[in-house]
């Protein structure tokens, strides 16, 4: 199967997020309903003037696409040239063999991709800035902010972080 047919084959937020009918579904539409983007990250999102295809890999179960996935649709919502589909890691794990981090598939992964398909970057799991503070390893800093984290709080790094593949 080609990206393109795996991608038409994929869920949409709504479709994706009402996979649950309970806990689940009520924490990833809390982070969704909790998203509140500055005039000007909201400004560099609707700039984006040309298709971005998102396949994004994800569970509905798991704490960093409850996190992460809301930050993208709120990204689509703002600007219609994001197209997202979200597919399932089981039974996609070959299309994932590429962004494996220490030989593991993570979630979610998103890959950024143009009108024709082409990988333009990739996001994994968690914003880089928290991989960062997690690398240098103090302890304290590492809880605070995956606190915050959890709380939702790097949402908008997770943001930059896909607008600056498409600048590149």
């Amino acid at each position: 199967m080609s990206v393109q047919a795996l991608f038409k084959k994929g869920l949409s937020f709504m479709e994706f997020v009402n996979k649950d009918k309970d806990t689940y579904k009520e924490r990833t539409l809390e982070v969704y309903n909790s998203i509140e983007l500055d005039e000007a990250l909201q400004a560099d999102i609707k700039k984006i003037n040309h298709l971005v295809n998102v396949l994004v890999f994800a569970e509905i179960w798991c704490p960093d696409c409850m996190i992460n996935v809301p930050a993208l649709q709120k990204m689509a919502e703002l600007n219609s040239n994001f197209v997202i589909s979200i597919v399932s890691r089981e039974g996609n794990e070959a299309f994932m063999d590429n962004y494996k981090v220490n030989g593991k598939t993570k979630i979610p992964t998103f890959i950024i991709m143009d009108k024709d398909f082409n990988t333009l970057g990739t996001f994994i799991e968690q914003p880089q800035i928290l991989k960062d503070i997690e690398e240098k390893g103090k302890q304290v800093e590492v809880i605070v902010a995956k606190r915050k984290y959890k709380k939702g709080e790097y949402i908008v790094e997770t943001i930059k972080e896909i607008l600056n593949m498409l600048r590149k």
